[in-house]
């Protein structure tokens, strides 16, 4: 096993636990000098707040950690490619690197806009098994009962 695909087992299970929440399945780790610094996953449903993408709350638990806004010599690992929201907010951290599982596509198949990305960006590590947590949680959804949106 490589050490990005270390790293994003730690995401997937992250993941995984956004899912059993009732949030899409996406989940992130912020990795400083071979150590997770920070772990985080998707609670917009959870917290009822747009802003709880799982790379916002890393960053965030990054940074508290350290101490400090510039996540220098970081790499962050998330399951699902950033939206250009958290792709900002990588960048404006100042993290080196971004490691994604599966690329973020709509429905109907074209890729979600992308601002260019500042940090090296690697793709599809655990690409298959990103996606389908993704696929998976969708169709579940599909299935049950609509929730209120109070």
């Amino acid at each position: 096993m490589t050490e990005d695909e270390k790293y994003m087992k730690a995401a997937i299970r992250q993941a995984r636990l956004a899912a059993k929440d009732g949030d899409v399945p996406v989940g992130c780790v912020i990795v400083r000098d071979g150590v997770i610094i920070a772990r985080a996953r998707n609670e917009r449903e959870k917290k009822r707040n747009a802003l709880c993408h799982a790379e916002l709350t890393a960053i965030s638990r990054a940074c508290k950690r350290l101490g400090g806004w510039r996540l220098i010599n970081c790499a962050l690992y998330v399951t699902l490619e950033p939206c250009p929201m958290c792709a900002a907010a990588i960048r404006e951290a100042r993290i080196e690197r971004v490691v994604y599982g599966a690329p973020a596509v709509y429905s109907d198949g074209r890729r979600s806009p992308q601002t260019a990305p500042a940090p090296a960006v690697t793709g599809g590590v655990s690409e298959a098994e990103c996606a389908a947590l993704v696929k998976d949680f969708c169709k579940s959804i599909r299935k049950a009962p609509k929730l209120s949106n109070n």
